[in-house]
C-alpha cells in the first residue's frame, strides 16, 4: 500500500504532543474527527460509550486483549438496552421496511465497532506486544506495504480471515475441487446457484463458445469450462476479483479454456451461450465487497438484459441467476423484471429453480428471516423474442 499526498489523516494527543497518522478504510469509512488512546486499563463500559458518541481508540496495549475488547463492544451493541434500559423496538410494517431497519442497524454497529484502531508500522508492522504476523494477509489485501497507518481492528480481523479463506478454499461440488476467493471477492459459498449452472443443458453451440459476464471468483467459468466449453471469455470490473478468477483457472488447470477480459458487462462479439449471475438486491453496498450483493437501482441486472440481445449468436441463450429475495422484501416486483426481459427484445424460455440451503434461510431469529425462508433462486434461460 503505497502512501499518497491526498491520503487521509486521523489526528490525536499522545503524552501531551500533537500525532497524526495516515487513515485507511476499505468500507470508505471517512478518518474519525477525534481519536483518544487506550490501552489495557481501559474498561469496555468506557470504551462502548467513547465508541458509541463517535470516539475513536487509538489501541497502545496487549494486541490479544485488543481482541477480547472488540468482542466485548461486539456484545454490547448486539445489546442495545444495556442496563436497565428498556427500550421498545420498532415492529418494522413491512418487508421493506424490516430490510431498511436491518440495515440501518447493521451500519450503526459497523461504525461503532471500527472505533478501536490498530497502528502499523512500514512493512505491514504491528508495533504491540502480542501481536500477530500479519503482513502476508495485508500483502494480500493491499500490496506492497512500506509506509505506517492506522485501521481498524473489526478490518484487519476481515484480512486475516480473507487470508484463511484464501488458504484453505471452498469445496465445490459441482467441480470437485475447491475455489480460493481473494480479499475483496465474494465466496461462493451459496453453492446452489453453482450447481444450477453444471446442471441446466447447454444449447447448441455452446461447447464452442460462452461469455461469463461478472466473472468474480471464477467458479462459474471454472464450471462451464469442466463441462466441455473449448472457450470461455469471462469479464469483470474489479481487477481484485480478475486476479482471483485468474488464480483459481490456474489452480484448475484450465488456463486454456477460459480467457479472462476487464470490462464493463459484455466482451466483444456474440456467444451461444452468455452467463451472469449480478447482484440480488437492489440497495447501496456498504463496503467494497458488497457490490457482490447489493446493486443500486439493479444497474448491472439492466445493463445485462439491456445488451444481451446483441451478444446472442443465434438460437443462444442467456443464462441468468437471480434469487427473488428483493421480491419478498418488496424492492423490485416480479413484473418490472419480466417488463425489462420484454423491454430488451428478449423471452424466457424456460426456468429452473432451487431453495437457498445457507442457515440463514432456516434462521427464525434473523431480522429478514420471512423473506429468506421464502426465497428462490433461479436459472432464467433467456432468448431473442
Amino acid at each position: 500500500m503505497q502512501a499518497s499526498d491526498t491520503a487521509p489523516l486521523i489526528h490525536w494527543t499522545e503524552q501531551g504532543e500533537p500525532r497524526s497518522a495516515r487513515w485507511h478504510s476499505e468500507a470508505g469509512m471517512p478518518p474519525p474527527k477525534k481519536v483518544v488512546v487506550a490501552d489495557d486499563t481501559t474498561n469496555a463500559d468506557t470504551a462502548y460509550r467513547l465508541a458509541c458518541e463517535g470516539t475513536a481508540l487509538l489501541w497502545r496495549g496487549d494486541f490479544q486483549n485488543a481482541r477480547q475488547l472488540l468482542q466485548a463492544l461486539a456484545r454490547r451493541a448486539d445489546h442495545k438496552h444495556g442496563k436497565g434500559k428498556k427500550k421498545v423496538a420498532k415492529v418494522p410494517a413491512t418487508p421493506t421496511e424490516a430490510f431498511h431497519l436491518h440495515r440501518q442497524a447493521q451500519s450503526q454497529r459497523a461504525r461503532t465497532l471500527a472505533m478501536l484502531l490498530i497502528p502499523f508500522d512500514p512493512g505491514y508492522v504491528i508495533p504491540l506486544r502480542r501481536a500477530p504476523d500479519v503482513h502476508l494477509a495485508c500483502n494480500e489485501a493491499y500490496g506492497r506495504g512500506d509506509d505506517a497507518f492506522v485501521i481498524s481492528l473489526r478490518e484487519l480481523q476481515g484480512l486475516i480471515g480473507a487470508h484463511e479463506w484464501r488458504k484453505t478454499g471452498v469445496e465445490i461440488p459441482a467441480l470437485g475441487a475447491r475455489i480460493h476467493p481473494h480479499y475483496g471477492v465474494f465466496s461462493p459459498v451459496r453453492g446452489e446457484y453453482v450447481q444450477l449452472v453444471a446442471d441446466t443443458p447447454l444449447p447448441r453451440g455452446a461447447e464452442a463458445l460462452a461469455f461469463d459476464i461478472g466473472a468474480g471468483t471464477g467458479v462459474l467459468s471454472a464450471v462451464l469450462a469442466r463441462r466441455g466449453v473449448r472457450h470461455v471469455v469471462a469479464t469483470d470490473m474489479d481487477r481484485r476479483a480478475l486476479s482471483c478468477a485468474r488464480d483459481n483457472i490456474a489452480r484448475l488447470g484450465l488456463d486454456e479454456q477460459v480467457e479472462l477480459l476487464e470490462a464493463d458487462l459484455f466482451p466483444p462479439g456474440r456467444a451461444a451461450l452468455v452467463v451472469c449471475n449480478p447482484p440480488w438486491v437492489p440497495a447501496r453496498p456498504g463496503s467494497s465487497i458488497e457490490h457482490a450483493v447489493y446493486d443500486p437501482d439493479s444497474r448491472m441486472l439492466k445493463g445485462f438484459l439491456a445488451g444481451l440481445k446483441e451478444h446472442l449468436a443465434d438460437g443462444g441463450e442467456g443464462w441468468l441467476i437471480l434469487s427473488d429475495l428483493a421480491e419478498h422484501l418488496g424492492l423490485r416486483p416480479r413484473t418490472q423484471l419480466l417488463e425489462w426481459i420484454d423491454r430488451a427484445g428478449l423471452k424466457v424460455l424456460g426456468r429452473q429453480d432451487v431453495r437457498p440451503v445457507h442457515p440463514r434461510a432456516s434462521d427464525a431469529s434473523d431480522p429478514l428471516h420471512a423473506a429468506r425462508s421464502a426465497e428462490v433462486t433461479s436459472l432464467w434461460r433467456l432468448g431473442a423474442a
